[in-house]
């Protein structure tokens, strides 16, 4: 795109980080819509204004109409992502969400699997615009009816707001301990997902290795969601999400004290947590608030870690450029154990786990 357009790819990525910081701010109103009126439209919906927005990205003339289409894209993802599907779940099961929750993020492992290969084809047999106008084509022909089709009705949100009185009050300043917890381990997980590859070869890996490397952390995050979905399920949320914020750091030591060889190993511990971590989000504020108004609260939630997340790429660049990887991995490292503490001080309900 950069290259068509001439403009720096920087341009590029900064109209992608502009979509996820509007996606942020759209959130709270996406999750009381879904609160009000249940999830099936808002998710039918999202397929239409993502397809709208790859198809613009596939017809844009210049950085303007590029920017502009990414703009709408970040529309689509608030309507359309995790934080949507989730509120949906917890509109239509209640506090039995998790195994749902979980069950989504299981699949879901897998789309960078499917996605990226399946775009670089694309991108190599149409272009970039034909691998664009293909993924909002899917959007309409796949997306679009699976959402219209299988997602049921909400029941009246009456139903889980008396369910939701019932409920144990939430522990205090819950709201903020999560706030952070997920804007910590968002950064993290952002700035992996930008420079993984890179950050294993500055930490002395062969090229192919770190790529070899890289490709671990899918198979890690189903395999943590396989154990969150069975053995994990048994135990309050709060526990699985302690277990996980500690992936991270433990794998950034193999890393720093063994170098190119511990590569895989740091790529497997990484994915795992945030394989658990993803389901986390979900399933956190579930058992801590209850179902009633969770779009709402998650969209709030989810704001600041969706700010951090547009940053964390640039922000772990210059960390990486300027201080190196060690420097770089102690910051995060550090990130993930504050998390950890802040979990650790969010003490479960005294209703005790919560079943999916």
């Amino acid at each position: 795109m950069a290259t068509e357009f001439g403009i720096p790819a920087s341009w590029v990525f900064g109209a992608f980080s502009a979509a996820l910081v509007l996606s942020a701010l759209l959130g709270p109103m996406v999750g009381r819509a879904i609160d009000a009126r249940g999830g099936r439209g808002v998710l039918t919906a999202s397929n239409l204004v993502l397809a709208a927005g790859l198809a613009g990205l596939g017809l844009a003339q210049g950085p303007a109409s590029m920017a502009a289409a990414w703009l709408v894209l970040g529309i689509g993802m608030a309507m359309g992502l995790y934080d949507a599907a989730f509120a949906t779940l917890a509109g239509l099961y209640g506090r039995a969400a998790r195994g749902p929750i979980t069950g989504i993020t299981l699949i879901a492992g897998f789309a960078s699997t499917v996605g990226w290969p399946l775009s670089a084809l694309m991108e190599e047999a149409f272009g970039w615009r034909g691998a664009c106008l293909a993924w909002a084509g899917l959007h309409l022909l796949l997306g679009l009816p699976l959402n219209r089709l299988l997602v049921p009705p909400a029941p009246p949100p009456e139903r889980g707001s008396a369910a939701a009185v019932a409920g144990p009050p939430p522990p205090r300043f819950a709201m903020p301990l999560l706030a952070f917890v997920f804007s910590a381990t968002w950064f993290v997980t952002g700035a992996m997902a930008a420079h993984l590859p890179a950050m294993l070869q500055a930490a002395g890996a062969s090229t192919a290795g770190a790529v070899a490397a890289a490709a671990l952390v899918g198979p890690a995050q189903v395999a943590a969601r396989v154990a969150e979905f069975g053995l994990l399920r048994r135990f309050h949320p709060l526990v699985s999400a302690r277990l996980a914020t500690i992936g991270h750091p433990l794998g950034a030591i193999a890393l720093v004290a063994f170098g190119g060889p511990g590569a895989a190993a740091f790529a497997v511990l990484h994915g795992m947590g945030n394989g658990v971590l993803t389901i986390a989000k979900g399933t956190l504020p579930l058992a801590v608030f209850g179902p009633a108004g969770y779009g709402a609260r998650q969209g709030l939630l989810a704001a600041p870690a969706r700010l951090l997340q547009a940053a964390s790429p640039f922000v772990f660049g210059l960390l990486l450029e300027g201080a190196g990887v060690g420097a770089a991995l102690l910051v995060t490292t550090a990130l993930s154990l504050a998390a950890c503490a802040a979990l650790l001080v969010l003490r479960p309900a005294p209703s005790g786990p919560v079943h999916g």
